[in-house]
């Protein structure tokens, strides 16, 4: 399998603070790689990093074969980041917010309504507009707009939050689909609950550096 991530020594200021002091990290295409830490470690900053989001200091950084220190704009067609907001349109409704994500590459009408079914989203919460939806329908339709996009990586900022068991399910669900197909996927969660079957492999950040990587339950970092 090739590196989708390659990451060496990797220093990211926030201002004049260092939220990443020398991160080292190999993630390859169609691995689930989950990346835990206490507050302040980072995690968040890593994938903002590999979203081509944040310039590097020190270090360096090929994310898709992208030198992210000499033009990290090219990564982002790529990429699709689900942060902690939401990146919705509040006064466009579902369909309306999946179908303008979807024409930034081009998606076929048919692909929006999968990705609203896919994620549970159709009937009558299709219309409804996103600032009358729960936190765990918004969650979800950010889930359709990633879909949707057909990103080669998958940068997931605590996926699980606001989701019900049924909507955490559907997240695993879709990510074995996705990788099935050669998607890569990196998502920071800060418990290990969400550490299923599906986990290749648990990355612990303290500080802004690696410093355990875990493979079926076996320190190798």
């Amino acid at each position: 399998m090739s590196e989708v991530i390659d990451l060496k020594e990797a220093v990211v200021l926030l201002g004049q603070f260092p939220a990443l002091t020398g991160a080292t990290l190999k993630v390859s295409q169609g691995e689930v790689v989950m990346i835990q830490g206490p507050n302040g470690a980072g995690k968040s900053t890593l994938l903002r990093l590999c979203a081509g989001l944040l310039p590097i200091r020190e270090g360096s950084a090929m994310v898709l074969g992208h030198n992210l220190g000499k033009d990290r704009r090219k990564v982002r067609p790529d990429v699709g980041l689900l942060g902690h907001m939401s990146g919705l349109y509040e006064d466009l409704t579902v369909e309306e917010n999946v179908a303008f994500w979807g024409s930034m590459v081009r998606a076929a009408d048919h692909e929006v309504s999968e990705a609203i079914e896919f994620m549970g989203l159709d009937g009558r919460l299709r219309d409804v507009l996103v600032r009358q939806l729960s936190a765990g329908q918004r969650r979800r339709t950010s889930f359709a707009t990633l879909l949707v996009q057909r990103p080669s990586l998958w940068l997931l900022d605590e996926p699980h939050a606001a989701l019900d068991t049924e909507g955490r399910a559907l997240v695993n669900g879709l990510i074995e689909n996705a990788t099935k197909s050669g998607v890569t996927v990196l998502f920071v969660s800060h418990g290990m609950k969400e550490q299923t079957d599906l986990v290749h492999r648990v990355v612990t950040l303290v500080g802004g550096r690696v410093v355990e990587d875990t493979v079926n339950g076996d320190s190798s970092g």
